[in-house]
């Protein structure tokens, strides 16, 4: 049975609307609502809502982005996603009516004045989180001065991401006594779950190989993926690349492009091990990321090479103890590669040769256990 999470993605794809028809049931309790206006802020957001979840406070979250085209499904039971509503008086009052909200936690801007005055009339408890200095930069917010700072009264607490994001809400006429400095939310990455005595046994069964992820490998960067692996074990002969397609409804296509170059390879849905010549492992199915996060310590994290594409979150390979490879196309996700770059634990790649050059570099042990501690902040 599908998430309430899906269910409630499925239902407004199907619409291909903002409004609130085919919606699941409003959980029983306390229900917190975060608004993000930005797909830049959208990791962050996720963070706060699970940690909310893993409180065992007994309650439930709707997370609402700005930009519907953006939103991806995730599948976390307690955790609704959509797009917001639009500003039309009766889909907003039929959003109200629906979810009844306790908490509208707002982050970084971007204020809807239908939203923001629907959730005062309905006694929601509002607090605007990281309000970011650009937030306010629509030239609404300075055309109608008293409009903004009737919207700004309307919230319980301001919280500011920076000194200059606070003197911008002042100068909207948020009285400053009410205004508080507490940063950006921070990214991090949940430790993905993975089936222990599995994950033991095939660390006894590739002992002693390198090996290396390339994870959510669109079908166009599979050439590169596979160039690189070529190169690349030039230099390491017993090198394993674990390959995991972005769609595992396109296995086929990859299937056969293994069989056209001669890569000797298993199916990981076929149940085999990976033998000693074996050089490719197909990992043709779903819920294992965690499994494969914790066999390698490199990761490629793919949907980054090809213009248009968006990235994945680093943090998920990082917080398994897998040093990260990337592409320049990660717009979605920029502020995270940027942090673990900075730490010495991800590196910008372009193409097949500097993806093998990586590689080498993070493959080799003395390397590896320097990357290792500059990721656990240890260096």
């Amino acid at each position: 049975m599908p998430s309430r999470g899906l269910a409630t993605h499925r239902a407004l794809t199907r619409r291909g609307a903002r409004g609130v028809a085919d919606l699941p049931p409003r959980p029983d309790g306390p229900l917190v609502w975060i608004h993000c206006p930005r797909a830049g802020r959208r990791k962050p957001a996720e963070e706060l809502a699970r940690r909310l979840l893993q409180a065992d406070l007994g309650v439930s979250v709707l997370l609402t982005l700005g930009e519907a085209d953006r939103l991806d499904p995730i599948d976390d039971p307690g955790l609704f996603t959509m797009p917001a509503p639009g500003d039309e008086g009766g889909v907003v009052q039929a959003f109200f009516t629906h979810w009844r909200p306790d908490l509208l936690i707002w982050l970084t801007g971007d204020l809807r004045p239908a939203l923001v005055a629907q959730a005062r009339r309905s006694g929601v408890a509002m607090m605007l989180a990281e309000a970011e200095e650009d937030g306010f930069n629509a030239p609404r917010f300075s055309l109608r001065p008293n409009q903004t700072r009737r919207m700004l009264d309307r919230f319980d607490a301001l919280c500011a991401s920076s000194a200059n994001a606070a003197r911008r809400l002042q100068r909207l006429g948020a009285d400053p006594e009410r205004i508080e400095i507490t940063g950006p939310l921070q990214e991090a990455g949940a430790a993905l779950p993975c089936n222990e005595e599995l994950r033991d046994e095939l660390a006894a069964e590739l002992a002693g190989r390198p090996i290396w992820l390339a994870a959510m490998v669109h079908g166009e960067e599979l050439g590169t993926v596979l160039d690189a692996h070529r190169r690349a074990s030039r230099l390491a002969h017993r090198l394993l690349l674990v390959l995991v397609p972005d769609d595992p409804e396109e296995i086929d296509s990859y299937r056969a492009r293994l069989d056209d170059e001669g890569w000797r390879y298993i199916c990981w849905s076929e149940g085999e091990m990976p033998r000693e010549d074996t050089q490719v492992l197909l990992a043709d199915t779903r819920g294992e990321m965690g499994l494969w996060y914790r066999l390698s310590p490199v990761t490629f994290v793919a949907g980054s090479l090809r213009r248009g594409m968006k990235g994945h979150d680093p943090f998920e390979p990082a917080a398994l103890g897998s040093a990260v490879l990337y592409g320049p196309f990660v717009a979605h996700h920029l502020p995270a590669f940027t942090r673990l770059a900075q730490a010495g634990a991800a590196r910008l790649i372009r193409d097949a040769d500097s993806l093998a050059q990586g590689l080498s570099r993070m493959l080799a042990p003395d390397q590896a256990a320097t990357i290792g501690r500059r990721r656990l902040g240890r260096g």
